[in-house]
Order: structure tokens, then C-alpha cells, then sequence
């Protein structure tokens, strides 16, 4: 019987921890020039896929993207910090949620500069969007694909 009711707590206890974890994820603070439109039309695509985001406004962003360990061939549009993790650009909603859900063992993601068609950017996609991963050890910088958009 004790055997029991230890499993049952066991499970219990595994549910609430995935479902607290993933209301956690979704709160995410996205760090942007107060002059930059598209920042703002990234945070409400967020918002409009269920993500909770505080825009905060800086002069200082390069400080924000290294206290972060972003190298500076990463550097996108805004910095978001997430579930523990930095993405910096307009990474599209799957793929941060991809990111939350796989859990990788790395500093975060990038969509390098402000690729047009991107969301929370004006104009068309041409092709695919390369997402880096940005790696624990930010030196020496080596790019390496984490997903394809």
C-alpha cells in the first residue's frame, strides 16, 4: 500500500512540475531601442501566441546582449529573455516554443539583424531563416544552426 501511494504522489507531483514549467516559460521580457517600431510588432505577434511579454526600453542594449553572452555576430534586432534562455531577433513563436519544449543545453537562440518577412517585419520572406544556437562557451564564436524557418 505504501508502495502505492508513493507512486501516485510521484505522478502527481511530475504533472504539476510540467504544467507550472510550462506557465513559467511564457513570461519573457524582450529588452529594445525606444525608437524601434518592429520591436513592438515582435512582442504583440508574441502576445497573439500566448506568450506574456514586458517591453522594456534602452539606450543599452549591447550590455544587455553581452551580460547575456551573445557575440556580437548574433546581435538581431532585441534581445528577449525567456524560460531561462536569450533568443535576440524575430524568431517566429514554433521555434522559441520548440526551444522551451526540448530544453537544449545552450545560452539560446538567434535570427540574426532584421531579415525582411520576419515576424514583426515588414516585406516578404525570400527563403528560409537560419536560427544560431548561441552556445554556453561564447568563445571562441563558431555559428552552428539550431532550426531552419
Amino acid at each position: 500500500m505504501k508502495r502505492r501511494t508513493f507512486l501516485a504522489g510521484l505522478a502527481s507531483l511530475s504533472t504539476v512540475n510540467l504544467a507550472y514549467g510550462g506557465e513559467a516559460s511564457r513570461d519573457a521580457t524582450l529588452y529594445k531601442n525606444p525608437q524601434c517600431g518592429c520591436c513592438e510588432y515582435h512582442a504583440a505577434y508574441l502576445r497573439r501566441h500566448g506568450y506574456r511579454v514586458t517591453e522594456i526600453a534602452t539606450h543599452d542594449l549591447d550590455r544587455i546582449r553581452r551580460d547575456h553572452g551573445v557575440p556580437e555576430k548574433l546581435y538581431g534586432c532585441h534581445t528577449l529573455l525567456v524560460g531561462g534562455y536569450v533568443v535576440e531577433g524575430h524568431v517566429s513563436a514554433g521555434i522559441i516554443d520548440r526551444l522551451l519544449r526540448e530544453r537544449p543545453k545552450i545560452r539560446g537562440i538567434s535570427l540574426p539583424g532584421m531579415p525582411q518577412g520576419s515576424p514583426g517585419m515588414t516585406g516578404t520572406k525570400t527563403e528560409p531563416f537560419q536560427i544560431y544556437e548561441i552556445s554556453l562557451n561564447a568563445s571562441p564564436y563558431r555559428p552552428r544552426v539550431y532550426a531552419v524557418d
